[in-house]
C-alpha cells in the first residue's frame, strides 16, 4: 500500500476568474484614486514626448482621403503618447471576428480614475480588387493594422480633445516646420513618395498643384499627414494617390512640373485652369465641412475610422 500523497490539480471555475478580474480592476480603481493625475504634468509630459524630434512629430497625425473628401486626424502614435502620459488608463485591442471578407478589432479603454470607458469596434477588409483572399501573413498585417485604429479611436473617444488639441498642434507644428525650412522637407517628402513608386504628377495632383514650388505649409501637411496614414495601413498608395490620365492633367503638369511657376502665370490662365475635386489641402483649410460626409461614410459600414477622428 503506498503512502504517497497524490495533489489533485485545482480547477478554477468560470466565476472564479470573474472574481479574480473583478478584484484586479477594483485595486487598480482604488490606486488610481489614491493617486490622482495631474493635468499640468500630463500636458508638459504629452507635449514633450509628442515634439521629440521631427520624426515622431510627423507620426502623430494622419491625413486620408474618403469618398472624395480628406479625414485628417491624431494616430495611433499620439494615441499611445496621449495614454501614456494620461496615467490611471487601462486600454487594449484584439480581433474578435475573422470572417470571408472582414476582419473585426475591438478597442476598449477604460479611465480608472473617472471610471468612463469606450468599446469601439473597427471592420478591415481582408480580399482583394481580384476577389482574392489576402495571404496569412497580409491577413495578420491587417489584423494588426485595424486593432491600432480601433484602439487609437477607443483611447481618443475616454480622454476629451480640449486636452489633446495643444498637443496634436504642437506636433503638426514641429513636424511641418516653418518657411525657412519649407524647401528642404518640401524636397524630401517628394522624394519619399517616388521612393514608393509615387511619381511627383500623382503627388501634386492629390494636393491640387501644378508644380513643385506650389507647394506650401498646408500642403506639406497633408503630405505628412498621408506618409503616417500609409504607414499605419489607414491608406493604401492607390487610395491616397490615384493614378490620373495624362490628358487630365494640366498642359504645364504634362510637360514640365518643375518649371511651372505661380507668378508665370496670367489671371485669365489661373482663371482657366482645370477645377480639381476637394484636396487634402482644402480639408484642412476647411475641415468642418468634411465632417458630415466622414460621418457618413463611417455610418456606412466598413470604415476604418470611428467617432474620435471628427474631434480633429
Amino acid at each position: 500500500m503506498s503512502n504517497e500523497l497524490q495533489v489533485m490539480p485545482e480547477v478554477i471555475q468560470p466565476g472564479a476568474l470573474a472574481t479574480l478580474a473583478k478584484a484586479e480592476i477594483d485595486i487598480q480603481i482604488s490606486t488610481a484614486h489614491a493617486y490622482p493625475r495631474s493635468l499640468a504634468t500630463f500636458k508638459t509630459r504629452a507635449k514633450s514626448m509628442a515634439t521629440l524630434d521631427e520624426e515622431t512629430a510627423a507620426g502623430c497625425f494622419y491625413a486620408v482621403p474618403r469618398a472624395g473628401k480628406t479625414i485628417e486626424g491624431p494616430s495611433i502614435r499620439l494615441a499611445e503618447i496621449i495614454g501614456s502620459a494620461w496615467g490611471n488608463l487601462r486600454y487594449g485591442a484584439r480581433i474578435v471576428e475573422e470572417g470571408a471578407e472582414f476582419v473585426t478589432a475591438q478597442g476598449v479603454c477604460h479611465d480608472l480614475e473617472t471610471n468612463v470607458a469606450a468599446t469601439l469596434e473597427v471592420r478591415r477588409r481582408i480580399v482583394g480588387k481580384n476577389g482574392q483572399r489576402f495571404s496569412a501573413d497580409m491577413i495578420g498585417t491587417t489584423c494588426n493594422a485595424a486593432c491600432a485604429i480601433a484602439l487609437r479611436n477607443a483611447i481618443f473617444k475616454v480622454i476629451p480633445m480640449v486636452f489633446t488639441r495643444d498637443i496634436y498642434n504642437a506636433a503638426k507644428a514641429v513636424a511641418i516646420g516653418d518657411s525657412k525650412t519649407l524647401e528642404s522637407r518640401r524636397q524630401g517628402a517628394f522624394e519619399h513618395f517616388q521612393k514608393l513608386g509615387i511619381e511627383s504628377a500623382r503627388v501634386l495632383q492629390t494636393i491640387g498643384k501644378r508644380a513643385i514650388e506650389d507647394v506650401d505649409l498646408e500642403d506639406l501637411t497633408a503630405l505628412t499627414g498621408l506618409k503616417t496614414a500609409l504607414r499605419d495601413g489607414d491608406t493604401t498608395l492607390d487610395l491616397a494617390f490615384p493614378k490620373v490620365p495624362i490628358d487630365a492633367l494640366p498642359p504645364v503638369g504634362r510637360t514640365n512640373l518643375r518649371a511651372a511657376k505661380p507668378n508665370g502665370r496670367t489671371e485669365a490662365e489661373r482663371v482657366a485652369e482645370p477645377q480639381y475635386p476637394p484636396t487634402v489641402a482644402e480639408a484642412l483649410r476647411h475641415p468642418q465641412e468634411f465632417v458630415d460626409g466622414f460621418t457618413e461614410t463611417a455610418a456606412g459600414g466598413g470604415s476604418e475610422m470611428g467617432p474620435a477622428d471628427r474631434h480633429f
